[in-house]
């Protein structure tokens, strides 16, 4: 039995151990090694329960539904080589499996229940903040860490990456006081912290500190090196910034060059992974609505649209899917998705409800709005507005959805629904929304209605 470098139990061998810390540091760091690092340690320790676990959760965080055979396979091989294992292993390798098989409820509760017991253990906390985001859930992810903050110090390896979470959480719950020196100290600890640079970098879009948001991108930006796409999804905020200062060439530079280089390596380009077609699709949508000229840029990602229709395992990215059939005009596409999301929405576990109550109708309006039935994409978006955010993402990111809506009102000439757009956007920010270029126009003609 070896330990980690937190102290905890691992059932490993002497070499098993230094390669699982490898590990874990470059998981939590967000490396572009990481896969070759876990091959290390399956190499290093074949049996080693929790090395395979590992691998079914890397497998379920690349949110495909390719990928959730590898992860239930890697749960088999897991629990046949946990005779050895810890309690707390064990527990991870329940999480796994419950992951695996769509109930995500019971994932977290199992990660929890670890955490309750043993709060340095970084991987269930790390896994647990991970899958609260993406299911709309600000509040316990800011319960999350701040339940096991306690247990922590600076002298604990790991601390500025939970420190990061600190600061990610309490901004999307809307605590800027405290996100912000959390962030800004776990760069001062780690300054290739993604995730920490991350978190302050959405304090300032919050907040309209844009010129400030982009020297602390530019300043930080050398760190990323090897990193993974990650570091595409902090180029992504730099050209939010550069949008809200009037820059549109600034942004579609940064799309082709940095967050959507598509002649880069594959291990750097990641092109059909969620964050990444999320990154690209907001941006083009954002841009055509200003009136901006994206040229042919929607038509690779409608491409890998088409490849990914019945692919319900990142509920957020459908609609993202949806903006580049649409934008190109793939009506018999865009409906073949609609018709696999209603699929999907009958099946059982955490997601189907999701995307029957929210993904759906959302794809459901953008095909009237692609169509001009800008009213009917309204009736359709109205009810889910409140609820939308379940299907995660951050404000930021959500705000696109924000959008759609706006813009089928706008096009709709619905005074109502401009208002209540308006409405939703002021209360949920700092800063009014004629400040927000996406927002000026909707925010003028609200206060012409009043």
């Amino acid at each position: 039995m070896q330990h980690d470098i937190r102290g905890l139990e691992i059932s490993t061998n002497a070499a098993g151990g230094p390669a699982y810390d490898h590990l874990v540091v470059g998981y939590l760091s967000q490396r572009a090694d990481t896969g070759a690092r876990l091959d290390a340690l399956l190499e290093a320790d074949p049996e080693f329960a929790m090395a395979h676990c590992l691998r079914g959760y890397f497998a379920m965080l690349a949110f495909k539904e390719a990928m959730i055979p590898v992860a239930r396979d890697a749960a088999r091989t897991a629990r046949a080589h946990a005779d050895g294992a810890t309690a707390r292993e064990r527990r991870h390798i329940d999480a796994l499996t419950a992951w695996s098989e769509g109930e995500l409820d019971r994932t977290l509760t199992i990660w929890e229940s670890i955490l309750d017991e043993y709060p340095l253990d970084v991987v269930a906390f790390r896994l647990a903040h991970f899958l609260y985001f993406w299911l709309g859930r600000p509040s316990a992810m800011a319960g999350s860490v701040d339940r096991i903050l306690p247990a922590w110090s600076e002298d604990i390896p790991g601390y500025s990456a939970v420190l990061a979470c600190h600061a990610f959480a309490h901004e999307e719950v809307g605590d800027f006081i405290a996100a912000e020196p959390s962030g800004r100290r776990a760069i001062e600890l780690d300054p290739g912290d993604l995730w920490a640079a991350h978190a302050v970098a959405h304090v300032l879009e919050s907040q309209g500190r844009r010129t400030e948001g982009v020297q602390w991108l530019l300043a930080l930006a050398p760190n990323w090196e090897g990193s993974h796409n990650m570091q595409h999804h902090l180029w992504w905020h730099c050209a939010l910034f550069k949008l809200e200062h009037g820059d549109y060439q600034g942004a579609l530079t940064l799309y082709d060059t940095r967050f959507r280089d598509l002649d880069a390596p594959l291990t750097v380009a990641s092109p059909d992974v969620y964050i990444d077609v999320q990154n690209a699709a907001s941006m083009l949508f954002r841009l055509a609505r200003l009136g901006v000229d994206v040229g042919d840029r929607w038509e690779e990602l409608a491409d890998k649209a088409e490849t990914r229709i019945g692919d319900c395992a990142s509920t957020f990215t459908l609609p993202h899917w949806m903006m580049a059939l649409t934008a190109t005009g793939r009506t018999a596409a865009a409906e073949r998705m609609v018709e696999a999301m209603r699929g999907f929405a009958n099946g059982r576990g955490t997601l189907p409800p999701l995307v029957r109550d929210y993904a759906l109708p959302i794809a459901e309006a953008q095909l009237a709005h692609a169509a001009g039935r800008h009213a009917e994409a309204l009736d359709l978006m109205r009810p889910v507005l409140g609820g939308m955010g379940r299907l995660g993402g951050s404000h930021a990111q959500q705000d696109v959805l924000e959008q759609l809506f706006v813009d089928a009102a706008l096009k709709a000439d619905s005074p109502d629904d401009i208002r209540l757009a308006v409405e939703r956007v002021a209360g949920r920010r700092p800063i009014p929304p004629e400040r927000f270029v996406g927002w000026s126009e909707a925010s003028g003609r609200a206060r012409l209605t009043h």
